[in-house]
């Protein structure tokens, strides 16, 4: 019989789907890597469960712990996963941009989740960089994760993610595109690829108010280019330790409303019900067309789902207030 032990065995080996309709101008072959086939419905899933092994063989996350995570919301449902399997409490900390399903998501896996203002500083009190950091420190056995600066991350990436892109490309793939924020993905896969043909591109797609672009091309953190976006699950305020920029050849910024935009354009045209950075990436790789020829292989990497953004992106009131659409 073919089963697995646990939910957690079923994450990875997701499927790569041919991009088609929104990609006919483009000369190459675009392939997606389509992490919602994960049970936690986005690629968090893989770093979530890296992350929470590497704890408990280290003795960070004892039994009985509790799991302590600032988080949008698809890092703490893969944690959350865990937590539930595992027998750990999990504790939140969000943003008040985030989704209200991501919130409600995350208690319906019995998670406590905590709210943050967006529009604060990263090392204010109340942010929610802070606001996780000090309930670590203040909850008894508790573990704070620390995803922005935990190498478990891009471990993870670079132990299934990376490989499995190689394999089902037969090694043929040569760029690979995807959102940024903590960067453990594209700091991941970026190495194992490179490492298995350093000729292969890795492109970062960033939005207007984050650091990443700036600072990669000219090494200058610069706090003029910080200010809120809409855009959820990637770009950042501040210098995650996983984002590896060595490995990455090059940024894109993409807009939030093209973002949220092409996030219904991939359902409607694709039939791909995917989440708000999915809609920023496909963006970008178009924006990167003078980058392809007819040899390429383009994977792009879908993070999260589209039942994520049914209050936003997929609601047409909600796109209309936001000017986004007529």
């Amino acid at each position: 019989m073919d089963y697995a032990e646990n939910i957690l065995g079923t994450i990875g080996n997701t499927p790569l789907v041919k991009m088609n309709k929104l990609v006919e101008e483009l000369p190459c072959l675009v392939l997606a890597k389509y992490e919602t086939f994960n049970p936690g419905n986005s690629v968090k899933d893989r770093m979530a469960l890296q992350m929470v092994e590497d704890a408990e063989a280290d003795g960070r996350l004892k039994p009985g712990g509790t799991i302590v995570e600032g988080t949008s919301g698809n890092t703490g449902m893969g944690l959350a996963l865990a937590g539930v399997v595992k027998g750990y409490k999990c504790i939140f900390v969000t943003t008040d941009k985030q989704s209200k399903e991501k919130i409600d998501i995350l208690r319906a896996l019995g998670a406590q989740v905590e709210v943050c203002p967006t529009d604060v500083a990263p090392d204010d009190p109340r942010s929610y960089y802070s606001v996780s950091k000090r309930l670590g420190e203040e909850i008894p056995n508790a573990w704070y994760v620390n995803q922005y600066d935990n190498p478990s991350n891009t471990k993870g990436h670079y132990k299934t993610t990376g490989p499995e892109i190689w394999e089902q490309t037969d090694g043929k793939v040569t760029h690979f595109v995807v959102g940024v924020g903590t960067g453990g993905t594209i700091s991941g896969v970026g190495t194992y690829l490179k490492e298995k043909n350093p000729n292969i591109k890795v492109w970062g797609i960033d939005t207007y108010g984050s650091v990443f672009k700036k600072y990669h091309e000219t090494g200058i953190f610069d706090e003029n280019e910080i200010y809120p976006y809409v855009t959820e699950g990637i770009g950042e305020d501040i210098l995650p330790a996983n984002v590896n920029f060595d490995v990455i050849d090059g940024f894109t910024k993409v807009t939030d409303k093209d973002a949220a935009v092409y996030t219904q354009r991939l359902a409607k045209e694709e039939g791909m019900f995917l989440g708000n950075s999915a809609g920023a990436a496909i963006k970008g790789v178009l924006q990167l067309k003078e980058h392809f020829g007819p040899d390429d292989v383009v994977v792009v990497l879908f993070h999260d789902h589209g039942s994520r953004y049914v209050g936003k992106m997929f609601n047409d009131d909600w796109m209309r207030e936001m000017g986004y659409i007529d």
